[in-house]
């Protein structure tokens, strides 16, 4: 399924354990919201939690943010009554964790067959298998529009260390950003787990911009205002990018084959990203 525009930058996870967490995301500046039945609610609180969570979306109330709802996997004692819940409640999307195979996205999208039609499925890239079927999982389904790293989980299997320039990880990141892109998906970054590390989170929030990453998943609502600047494009970006399309269009009404923009010579391939930042730039003034 083709992912619309939609702004990502921020996506920030909120336990779906806790009530005043859940009532506090209406208020924040996040692009959207996983609330989390998942690794942020102990086993003792799954069932308390899933009825919170389906509740709150069902409510509403959260605007323009877009709601996801993580569940526990389908090898676990909760993953089929979560995704049957979810489906019922109709979020934006439903995240599956651990993702290892495009039989694994199947199996979820016929589970969740009676969610509404604009609900889709988002997966967790997060194990050695799955970044290694990143290609295969990408192009599984029709209702899948999105691929969050886990980069956490990943580190764990593959006994990498979190550094700052994320050297052991790029190689996943990367083949997520080429599976992504090759089926028209969108890709978010995994979360930096030092909320002390103002600067070191700016700096990987840029990483991850240049990397292709569409935003950020993020784990403090501290962090949802450096995601948010880091991943929107400038003001100086999207006049450029308007003065492109407007002098490439001239030029096509001109019958020109040649379009020079402040004495650099521009093609088609410039101007589809030009008119990517512009569509993103309005999105994002939609949301305000």
């Amino acid at each position: 399924m083709a992912s619309s525009v939609r702004p990502r930058r921020s996506v920030l996870y909120m336990p779906g354990s806790n009530a005043r967490a859940l009532e506090k995301a209406k208020t924040l500046a996040a692009d959207g919201l996983i609330l989390d039945l998942e690794d942020a609610v102990a086993p003792d609180a799954k069932a308390v939690a899933r009825q919170q969570v389906t509740d709150a979306v069902k409510a509403g109330g959260y605007g323009a943010r877009e709601l996801i709802i993580r569940v526990n996997g389908l090898d676990t004692p909760w993953g089929r009554d979560d995704l049957a819940a979810a489906a019922a409640a109709g979020p934006d999307a439903i995240l599956i964790p651990k993702v290892e195979s495009a039989a694994m996205v199947a199996e979820a999208e016929a589970l969740i067959s009676a969610a509404p039609a604009r609900t889709t499925l988002w997966v967790m890239m997060e194990t050695p298998r799955g970044i290694l079927r990143a290609e295969e999982i990408a192009g599984a389904s029709k209702r899948l529009t999105t691929l969050v790293l886990g980069t956490s989980d990943l580190a764990k299997d593959t006994h990498a260390h979190h550094t700052p320039l994320r050297l052991p990880f790029l190689y996943s990141l990367s083949v997520c950003v080429l599976a992504a892109r090759a089926n028209n998906l969108t890709v978010l970054d995994g979360v930096y787990l030092d909320l002390k590390d103002a600067e070191g989170f700016m700096a990987a929030c840029r990483q991850g911009l240049e990397l292709g990453f569409d935003g950020k998943t993020l784990i403090h609502p501290d962090q949802v205002a450096g995601a948010n600047e880091v991943f929107a494009p400038t003001e100086g970006q999207v006049a450029q990018a308007r003065k492109i399309v407007a002098a490439y269009e001239a030029a096509e009404a001109e019958g020109k084959g040649v379009v020079v923009v402040d004495g650099r010579l521009v093609e088609k391939l410039h101007v589809v990203e030009a008119q990517r930042q512009i569509a993103l730039a309005d999105a994002i003034a939609a949301m305000a």
